[in-house]
C-alpha cells in the first residue's frame, strides 16, 4: 500500500507538470507523513545527510571545472586540434567533432556541456564547410552523450554513492567502453561521408599540427592530472575535481587569457546555480530512494526475482528495457539514485560485477539524454543551432541506433568495463 502511494503520487505530480525534483520530495515526503512511523523531523536530517555525502562534493567541482573550460575557449582548441588529426578524412569535420566531445567529455563530466560546447563550434563550421546541418547537429547530439561515459563522470559519481562503490574504479572501467563508441561513431560517419560524398579538409602540415596540439596541451593535460592524480594515489575523486576546477580557471585566466577577471563572477555564479539545481534533483531523489529502502523494497524485489529464477542473462535485458522507459522521462542522477539501490543488491545475488552493472547504468542513461521528451541533449543541441525540437529528434535518431547496438555488446560483454580495472590490479 504503501510502495503504491509513493510511486501513485509520483507519477500524478508529474503528469501535471510538477519539476522533477520537487515530485520526488513531495512523493517521499507525502508517504512519510501518511504512512511511516517515522517523524516528519527525518525529513530534514535526510535532506542534509545528502549534503554530508562526501563523493558528492566532485559534483560542484567538476561543475565548475567545466564552465571555466566551456567559457575559456578550450572546447575551440580541442576542435582545431581534432581537425588537425583528422579533417583530411572523407567526412573529417564530422569525424573530428567526435573527437572533440571525446577529449572535452575527459574534462567536463557533463554530456549537456559536452554538447553545448563542441556544438556550438563544430556545428557551424561543418556547415560553412558543405555538410547538412541536420547531419552535424545528429552527431553532435549523439557524440555529446560521451560526457557522462568518459571519465569524469558526473553520474558515475553519482552510482558510486548511491551504491558505495569505488569512483576511482567505475571512472577507469569507463574508460574503454568510451573509448569504442567514439570509434563506432567515427566508422559510421566514414561510411555515410563516402556514400554522400560528404567534403574532406586539405591535409594539415606537421607544423599546423603541432601548432594546434601546442594550444590544445594545456586542455588536454588537465585529463592526467584527473585520473593520474587519482590512480597514483596522489588523491581522491573528490580532491582532483577541486584540483581540476582550479587549474581550470588558472588556464582561462592566465595562460589563454579567453576570460578576464571582470566575467569570472558570472562563470562562478552560472556553475552554483546548475551546481544547486543538480543537488536539489540529488537530495529529492535521496529522499524517495530512503522511502523506498524503508519500506524494503529492494529486498522484496531481489527475493521475488531469485525465487523467479531469473538467469543473469534476463535480468539485464528487464533492467535495460527499465532504464530506457525511465531515461526517456527523467534525469539521470535521479535515475540513479531511485533504481541504483532496487538493482544493486539483485545483481550480487546473481553475480554480477557492480562496476559492471554501473556502466550498463551509464550507457542507458546516454541513450536517455537524446530520447524524447525529455532528452536533455536534443534540448541543447536544438538551442545550439537553432533548429526546431522535431528536427533535431528526426537528425539524432539515425546515430541512436549505433548506442543501442552498443548497449547490447557493452551488456553481455562484461569484459569491456572490466578490462581496464582488472588489469590495473584495482581492488
Amino acid at each position: 500500500m504503501t510502495i503504491a502511494f509513493l510511486f501513485a503520487s509520483l507519477f500524478v505530480l508529474m503528469l501535471i507538470g510538477v519539476p522533477i525534483a520537487i515530485s520526488l520530495g513531495l512523493a517521499g515526503s507525502l508517504t512519510i507523513v501518511f504512512f511511516s512511523p517515522d517523524s516528519v523531523r527525518s525529513l530534514a536530517i535526510k535532506l542534509f545527510e545528502t549534503s554530508e555525502h562526501y563523493t558528492l562534493l566532485a559534483i560542484p567541482f567538476f561543475l565548475l571545472a567545466g564552465a571555466f573550460m566551456t567559457t575559456g575557449g578550450v572546447a575551440r582548441r580541442l576542435i582545431d586540434f581534432a581537425n588537425a588529426c583528422v579533417g583530411h578524412i572523407r567526412g573529417g569535420l564530422a569525424i573530428a567533432a567526435v573527437l572533440a566531445c571525446m577529449l572535452f567529455a575527459a574534462l567536463s563530466g557533463s554530456s549537456p556541456a559536452t554538447v553545448a560546447a563542441v556544438g556550438s563550434i563544430a556545428i557551424a563550421g561543418m556547415v560553412r564547410s558543405g555538410y547538412p546541418q541536420a547531419f552535424g547537429a545528429g552527431i553532435v547530439c549523439n557524440a555529446g552523450t560521451l560526457g557522462i561515459l568518459i571519465p569524469p563522470s558526473i553520474v558515475m559519481v553519482v552510482y558510486a554513492a548511491a551504491t558505495e562503490t569505488s569512483v576511482g574504479k567505475l571512472f577507469m572501467a569507463g574508460v574503454l567502453p568510451g573509448l569504442l563508441l567514439g570509434l563506432a561513431l567515427m566508422v559510421a560517419i566514414y561510411i555515410v561521408a563516402v556514400k554522400k560524398k560528404l567534403p574532406a579538409m586539405p591535409r594539415a602540415t606537421f607544423r599546423e599540427w603541432l601548432g594546434t596540439a601546442r594550444k590544445a596541451i594545456w586542455g588536454l593535460l588537465l585529463m592526467f592530472i584527473i585520473l593520474g592524480g587519482i590512480y597514483s594515489g596522489m588523491f581522491t575523486p573528490t580532491e582532483a575535481a577541486a584540483v581540476a576546477a582550479v587549474y581550470s580557471a588558472f588556464i582561462a585566466l592566465f595562460v589563454y587569457k579567453d576570460l578576464t577577471f571582470r566575467e569570472t563572477p558570472k562563470v562562478l555564479l552560472d556553475s552554483a546555480k546548475l551546481s544547486i539545481m543538480l543537488m536539489f534533483i540529488i537530495a529529492n531523489a535521496m529522499l524517495f530512494a530512503h522511502v523506498l529502502t524503508t519500506e524494503q523494497l529492494p529486498q522484496q524485489i531481489t527475493a521475488w526475482v531469485i525465487e523467479a529464477g531469473l538467469t543473469p542473462v534476463m535480468f539485464l535485458l528487464v533492467v535495460n528495457i527499465v532504464l530506457l522507459i525511465a531515461g526517456a522521462f527523467m534525469e539521470p542522477s535521479a535515475i540513479i539514485l531511485i533504481l541504483a539501490p532496487i538493482l544493486f543488491p539483485i545483481a550480487m545475488k546473481l553475480g554480477i560485477d557492480p562496476i559492471h552493472l554501473g556502466i550498463i547504468m551509464v550507457v542507458n542513461l546516454e541513450i536517455g539524454l537524446i530520447t524524447p521528451p525529455v532528452g536533455l541533449n536534443l534540448f541543447v543541441t536544438s538551442a545550439v543551432t537553432g533548429m526546431t525540437l522535431p528536427a533535431t529528434i528526426r537528425a539524432a535518431m539515425p546515430w541512436l541506433m549505433i548506442l543501442f547496438l552498443f548497449l547490447i555488446l557493452i551488456t553481455y560483454v562484461p569484459w569491456i568495463s572490466l578490462a581496464l580495472p582488472n588489469w590495473l590490479g584495482m581492488s
